[in-house]
């Protein structure tokens, strides 16, 4: 089964359902990443320039330009973990995706998945304070609208710590859990693939944070630890 997840920001697909993706792979599935933006805050890349409003000297540049191969390396590491080898990166401007048209957006989801012809889609909550992450969901939404003949037969949403929980008011309301007991080592060994994103507990985005975060999923679930997700659509032939 082919499922496709569509992410804003690198470490936003381990942060949401790394363990769900091990779990996947470990079963055979083909799973592929795809990530929006470049996880650089206020970056512009060469389509996407707004120099008006944001002016960036050569040398600041170059840095950035040497964090985000390093966020790509990251990424892709930390795909191997997840038993992931496809992975894409585009080149949207990140943390202001509200920019640019949410038409844009559709077309190149619906490209990607006119290509690899999914049978279930994971992407962000419409709850959620990143405008990055509802923008990619509303595109998402548009991207899937069931017609004659289509493939995807489930779409869903998951939740992005330091990002969804802060939405207010909370409306993040999962129906579907993950039993992700022998996953969670693994997610949390991705993130930690991630050094720029890593950050010390309390912080969300933290090794001891996805743990808590798996077992309090746990709790609502009955599992020791779970991912949590809203499914949104689902189209059954039967």
């Amino acid at each position: 089964m082919n499922i496709l997840v569509l992410a804003a920001h690198p470490d936003d697909e381990v942060l949401g359902m790394g363990g769900t993706i091990k779990k996947f792979t470990k079963k055979g599935h083909n799973v592929k990443i795809v990530i929006f933006a470049t996880g650089i805050s206020a970056r512009r890349s060469s389509n996407y320039q707004n120099t008006e409003n944001y002016n960036v000297d050569k040398k600041t540049m170059l840095k950035m330009n040497t964090q985000i191969k390093k966020l790509k390396l990251d990424a892709i590491a930390a795909s191997k973990i997840l038993g992931v080898s496809d992975i894409e990166f585009l080149d949207f401007p990140d943390n202001e995706m509200d920019l640019i048209s949410n038409l844009e957006i559709t077309k190149k989801i619906e490209k990607i998945i006119n290509k690899f012809k999914p049978v279930e889609i994971f992407t962000h909550s419409c709850f959620d304070v990143n405008i990055d992450h509802r923008m990619i969901y509303f595109a998402t939404l548009a991207a899937t609208r069931p017609k004659p003949g289509t493939k995807i037969k489930k779409v869903y949403s998951f939740e992005v710590p330091s990002s969804t929980e802060w939405y207010f008011p909370s409306q993040f309301s999962p129906n579907f859990f993950v039993n992700i007991d022998k996953e969670i080592k693994s997610k949390i060994q991705a993130l930690k693939k991630y050094k720029t994103e890593l950050n010390s507990f309390p912080h969300p985005r933290s090794a001891i944070a996805l743990d808590v975060i798996a077992k309090k999923w746990g709790t609502v679930s009955g599992f020791k630890n779970a991912e949590a997700f809203s499914l949104v659509r689902e189209l059954s032939e039967d």
